[in-house]
């Protein structure tokens, strides 16, 4: 039996709840332990990029992609584990906006008093798209003057700022609104403009445990885990 060793985790903060619900079930069947390091995809990246020693990365697709070019995942590693969709949160009980068709978020982002999301620069995949929907709909200005980002990670969750009464709506991945409780998810984006971002495993060239990487990447594909994916908001791969 391969010796038990704790295999660090670098991953987007849209996987926390899937993480906290399996992670005693990995680590009873393998004996390995978990060290997840939450944070927006753009700031995992980064670390990689910057030789950050990590066993396991869960990032965009794309990210993960740009990091084999570099040479900093290994290209044979990649597992797509879930798809994520945004969406939007009110407080509790607060009048829900009508999202139904683009224009009809139009209308709602205008009237909005403040929104939160994550930043559009070194923040998460929402932001970032949030940013070039803002500019397709013609309202930049507007909403730069009434957005609020989190900080980043579990920590700035756009539903927290939601909670705290520091925003009337909250803009992000569902899995990340999902995690927030009192607050009202609305639903996702409207179709025309929503942004479905893929979310990939992979093995940094930097890992000390390959194999106990392989042995997680390959229980993320698991029916159960799939399973916990799904509940958790997110769409399994």
């Amino acid at each position: 039996m391969a010796p038990q060793v704790e295999i660090k985790v670098l991953s987007t903060t849209a996987m926390k709840m899937v993480f906290e619900e399996i992670a005693p079930a990995f680590e009873r069947a393998t004996g390995h332990r978990l060290a997840v390091e939450l944070g927006p995809s753009l700031r995992q990246e980064k670390r990689l990029g910057e030789d950050e020693a990590a066993d396991v990365a869960i990032v965009t697709r794309d990210g993960a992609e740009s990091l084999i070019a570099d040479g900093k995942i290994a290209p044979d590693s990649l597992i797509d584990v879930a798809r994520s969709s945004i969406g939007i949160c009110v407080a509790k009980g607060a009048p829900r906006p009508d999202i139904s068709s683009a224009e009809a978020f139009k209308r709602a982002m205008l009237a909005a008093k403040s929104v939160a999301l994550s930043k559009p620069v070194g923040g998460g995949a929402s932001g970032v798209h949030l940013a070039k929907v803002f500019a397709q709909l013609g309202i930049t200005e507007p909403m730069a003057a009434k957005s609020h980002y989190g900080a980043g990670g579990a920590a700035g969750f756009a539903g927290l700022v939601v909670l705290r009464g520091e925003a009337e709506i909250g803009i992000q991945q569902m899995s990340e609104l999902m995690a927030v409780s009192g607050i009202d998810v609305v639903g996702p984006l409207p179709a025309a403009l929503q942004s479905v971002t893929t979310f990939t495993g992979g093995i940094p060239t930097s890992a000390s445990h390959a194999e106990a990487s392989r042995a997680l990447l390959h229980f993320l594909t698991t029916p159960d885990v799939k399973r916990v994916i799904a509940a958790k908001g997110l769409e399994p791969a």
